[in-house]
């Protein structure tokens, strides 16, 4: 696919406001941006209108109003004025500008409008606004993978930026703008589509298809035997599965080497599974509603990778993984009380199938740890939308989990920080002596127990404990702060944090991953 072909609409960066181009302009601000008017020399031409607008509606930065102007200012006539409401409060942060952008387009979308251009006066505390009202605008410009292979059409012709502001991101907005709406793409698709558009064996289709004559290398495996072999427990969470062609598991390897010497490589493993039926251990009374974006954590790191196939980051190295399964029920179902041996050599034994995604994860984040004790100063990821609890912990936020080294780095604080800058906020979790307790095996046939027979609403530590056992099954505990060889590692669980089925998700925490290890080497 090429990179138009993955943006929600073309993305093109404007000469002035009047340019003709253009059939409206969306100006988002806030109250206090008013004053800037002045000095701003792009948009002082519309600031007369505005001030009028004012009197007739003090609480236009509130909401979002379309207004009648002069088409010796704007061209069209059009003015779309989004507010972001208050910004100077201690709580207010950059999403004010993702939401009132997002506001705009749609009222824009709503009056006919084909070639908005959008315009996010600046402020100086925070200097990535006009990056997230940017991609807030563009969420409502999403159209679904099944709609666009139907009908081939845009809800846009395209999006115009102007930027006005000074910051690092300003003045590379429409490039930054670019690839975060084609990772985005590439995330929506696979994270948001049902189940048999995009069942393991279509997920490895579409991703080698996305990624073709670009800067990744994909690799995929489908031969099952060989996942049987080297991905245990993948293979267990995917065995009734396995009975239907088109849902037999897939292992999707990415790979990138960025230009110069390599001075970090990171090694990201998502959760793919393409419906969560719950196993055995069935979900029942419409919990599996949904469930489909129980491959979230996979879609973040094929979003991951197509930012960095953009930007072509240097001197990194990035490796991730794929895990496509589908937890079905039937006659070879796996089922509570088995112990299986994973790739490790870890023998586990089985609680909970509807604690599945930790199993998938498991021997593909193993294989990441051998290549990692080879790597320049690697970082191993596990990403997945696996527990209520951390839902319940933290709502729509991620949740970020360091091993001993990772912590040691000071990766999470930092991070967090970065997260706060582009507007989307992550959460930090401790793990303790107990969190690793918990999967002690409870008898002689095992080393681990997987979990307990409980959801993880109903457990202590919920969502802290499954990043103990990822550490533990792969053997990552082996390579803490006293080791010859230690590892950084970081779990994040994100819960829901990309917004309720079935409306369009916005990718997280995938913003905050380019931003905190791909822009940096950009």
């Amino acid at each position: 696919m090429s990179l138009q072909s993955l943006l929600s609409t073309k993305i093109v960066r404007a000469a002035s406001i009047a340019d003709a181009a253009f059939d409206a302009v969306v100006l988002v601000g806030s109250q206090e941006s008013v004053k800037q008017f002045g000095a701003i020399q792009q948009v002082s031409a519309i600031a007369p209108a505005v001030d009028n607008f004012l009197k007739l509606h003090r609480g236009a930065f509130h909401s979002a109003s379309l207004v009648q102007v002069d088409s010796s200012v704007v061209p069209s006539g059009r003015l779309i004025l989004s507010g972001t409401g208050h910004v100077s409060r201690d709580y207010d942060d950059v999403r004010r500008y993702q939401a009132a952008a997002r506001k705009g387009i749609e009222l824009a979308l709503s009056a006919g409008v084909k070639s908005p251009l959008l315009i996010t006066l600046p402020n100086a505390r925070f200097p990535n606004a006009e990056l997230v009202a940017a991609l807030g605008a563009l969420t409502p410009v999403y159209t679904p993978l099944n709609v666009r292979e139907e009908e081939k059409k845009q809800k846009l012709q395209q999006l115009g930026l102007l930027a006005v502001g000074n910051s690092d991101t300003s003045a590379r907005l429409e490039q930054f703008v670019e690839a975060y709406d084609a990772s985005f793409t590439v995330c929506r698709d696979v994270g948001e589509t049902g189940p048999e558009r995009m069942a393991p064996p279509r997920v490895a289709e579409y991703i080698q298809n996305a990624f073709a004559n670009g800067n990744i290398k994909v690799t995929v495996v489908d031969d099952q035997s060989v996942i049987l072999k080297d991905f245990p427990l993948m293979a267990a969470v995917n065995r009734a599965a396995n009975a239907v062609k088109e849902h037999q598991a897939r292992l999707i390897r990415l790979e990138y080497t960025g230009e110069g010497e390599t001075q970090d490589t990171f090694f990201v493993v998502g959760k793919g599974v393409t419906i969560d039926t719950g196993g055995c251990d069935l979900k029942t009374g419409g919990h599996m509603f949904g469930m489909c974006r129980d491959k979230y954590g996979s879609a973040v790191v094929g979003g991951f990778f197509k930012a960095i196939d953009v930007l072509k980051p240097k001197n990194i190295k990035a490796v991730g993984y794929m895990c496509m399964v589908r937890n079905s029920i039937g006659s070879r179902a796996y089922t509570c009380d088995e112990v299986i041996t994973s790739r490790s050599g870890k023998r586990i034994h089985i609680y909970n199938t509807d604690a599945e995604g930790r199993l998938t994860m498991l021997d593909p984040l193993t294989l990441a740890k051998e290549e990692a004790l080879k790597a320049k100063n690697p970082h191993l990821f596990t990403v997945a939308t696996l527990t209520g609890h951390e839902v319940l912990s933290y709502g729509y936020y991620a949740a970020i989990m360091d091993n001993g080294p990772a912590k040691a780095s000071g990766w999470a604080r930092k991070v967090q920080e970065v997260g706060d800058e582009f507007g989307q906020p992550i959460e930090i979790s401790r793990l303790h002596p107990e969190d690793f307790a918990f999967h002690q095996a409870e008898c002689e046939q095992a080393d681990l127990r997987q979990g307990n027979t409980k959801p993880s609403v109903a457990t202590l530590r919920g969502h802290q404990t499954p990043a103990a056992f990822l550490q533990m099954a792969s053997r990552i505990d082996e390579h803490g702060t006293d080791s010859a060889h230690p590892l950084k590692y970081s779990h994040i669980d994100m819960g829901g944090c990309e917004g309720d089925h079935p409306s369009v998700s916005f990718p997280n925490p995938l913003v905050t991953l380019v931003a905190g290890l791909v822009l940096p080497h950009v």
